[in-house]
């Protein structure tokens, strides 16, 4: 069902379903830019021409900003934009051909029963029209759009409206949801390696086929903290800082040195050699570290700014003595281990030659106790992720499966028993329940809808047209 949904978020429909989530309020208006955008086509839907007048419309009733789609033409924003107003223009067929319709008095009852335009339940013109003026819209802008609004739902009623969930369905439900799983589980930690066992051996061999991933970078640098009471001789943050903090900062990005701003504002230098970060290291200097590829910077570090240098920068393997590196190495095998371990087991379980056998002598093995909970719901995350839990109900009597806690602890189970239970009408879930199934079937009949769409609809996108309005936006 999750990857059906998945499917789903990319199909007309999903995309028109986005589309008249949001009422287009407000209009940025770029109805100018292409004057003769009417014989410039964009895309063909069948016989149907969508023009770049359209496309900046489409745009304009969506209030997007510009400077968002600029920064977004490296992630192929216009080309998504383009496809949801073909899902919007196909839409608009559809509805055409199925003949749907809204009334005038249909729509006129939808504004006055709006809350933001009534008084005490009452509808008020004045703010119907205060809304207008602040939405930069017209009357007949905004009407038009929430009828189209009306007629998108009707169509959706159409296809999917008035659906009942036949009891098996809803029952089918409830026993994927609701079904007790009487689960056998092993704690595989005591089956990966010990730290304490990862043999001298084993770290050089590593550090030898991997020394040039392994260096590490050491910095020499220099920095400044400047505060208010260094700077100015003052407590406070006030207008004089301020501009002495502009003054230094129009200093550096003219590459003077730092020692020379040091000394020109009598402020103290600090000075790192050979400088790497681990736990223990300040705040401000593992910033300046991770922040080394920027040469030479002033940054606001809340209470105080910072002006930092890098003087040098030193690639180095460090020695198998050093003992945070042998600590790193060490970690890197065991996590390793622990991967293939897992990869092992998951690629027997997965070519279905994971057997009982299997699971008790690795429990045997490793002295691991075989341990026993039982699983009242998919929702129950009383000891596994909620993502663990789902898996866990996807499978079969007798399966395996690798799941883990919130403390990414990994856990092999085995599904002993499988208690089922069949709703009743009377149940206060029942409803719920009957919803799901309603909701089921509902995105089952759109994905057979849109599929007939995608048949009956052949659309064609001019690519000279489509770059020529992605150059107006850089």
């Amino acid at each position: 069902m999750l990857s059906n949904i998945r499917k789903f978020s990319k199909t007309f429909l999903a995309k028109i379903i986005l589309i008249i989530m949001v009422i287009p309020f407000v209009l940025w208006g770029m109805g100018g830019v292409f004057n003769s955008g009417n014989s410039n086509n964009l895309v063909k839907i069948n016989n149907t021409n969508i023009s770049t007048q359209d496309f900046m419309n489409f745009l304009n009733s969506m209030n997007l900003d510009q400077n968002t789609i600029r920064d977004n033409l490296d992630q192929n924003i216009i080309e998504e934009l383009t496809s949801n107003l073909v899902s919007k223009k196909i839409l608009e067929i559809e509805i055409k051909n199925l003949n749907l319709s809204v009334s005038e008095e249909a729509l006129a009852n939808s504004i006055m029963k709006n809350p933001s335009f009534q008084d005490d339940g009452i509808f008020s013109r004045t703010k119907y029209e205060k809304f207008l003026l602040s939405s930069n819209t017209t009357a007949s802008e905004f009407e038009m759009s929430l009828k189209d609004n009306e007629l998108q739902k009707k169509f959706f009623y159409y296809i999917g409206g008035g659906i009942k969930s036949p009891f098996f369905i809803t029952n089918k439900i409830f026993k994927d949801e609701q079904n007790e799983i009487f689960l056998n589980y092993i704690d595989l930690d005591k089956a990966y390696i010990k730290k304490e066992n990862i043999d001298d051996v084993s770290i050089k061999n590593f550090i030898d086929e991997n020394s040039k991933n392994l260096e590490e970078e050491y910095i020499d640098f220099t920095y400044i903290k400047i505060t208010p009471k260094e700077l100015i001789g003052s407590e406070e943050y006030n207008e004089t800082f301020f501009e002495k903090i502009d003054q230094i900062e129009n200093e550096v990005l003219n590459d003077k040195q730092i020692s020379q701003i040091a000394n020109d504002y009598n402020l103290q230098l600090i000075s790192r050699k050979n400088f790497i970060t681990d736990s223990e290291t300040e705040p401000i200097e593992k910033k300046i570290y991770d922040s080394r590829n920027i040469k030479k910077e002033i940054f606001d570090d809340g209470n105080f700014y910072v002006l930092y240098q890098i003087e040098k920068i030193e690639k180095v393997l460090p020695k198998i003595t050093d003992q945070k590196f042998r600590n790193k190495i060490v970690d890197i095998l065991y996590q390793k281990n622990k991967f293939e371990f897992n990869k092992n087991i998951l690629d027997q379980i997965s070519k279905n030659k994971f057997t009982q056998e299997n699971f008790e002598n690795l429990s045997l093995e490793n002295s691991i106790k075989i341990k026993k909970i039982t699983i009242n719901s998919v929702t129950d995350i009383k000891k596994f992720t909620l993502d663990s839990i789902k898996l866990i109900y996807s499978l079969p009597k007798n399966a395996f499966a690798l799941v883990n806690d919130n403390e990414e602890k990994i856990y092999l189970v085995k599904i002993d028993k499988i208690d089922s239970k069949n709703i009743s009408k009377n149940s206060n879930k029942f409803d719920d329940f009957t919803n799901k199934g309603i909701k089921k079937i509902r995105e089952q009949m759109y994905f057979s809808y849109d599929n007939s769409l995608s048949e009956k609809y052949k659309v064609k996108m001019n690519e000279q047209t489509l770059e020529r309005v992605k150059n107006y936006f850089k």
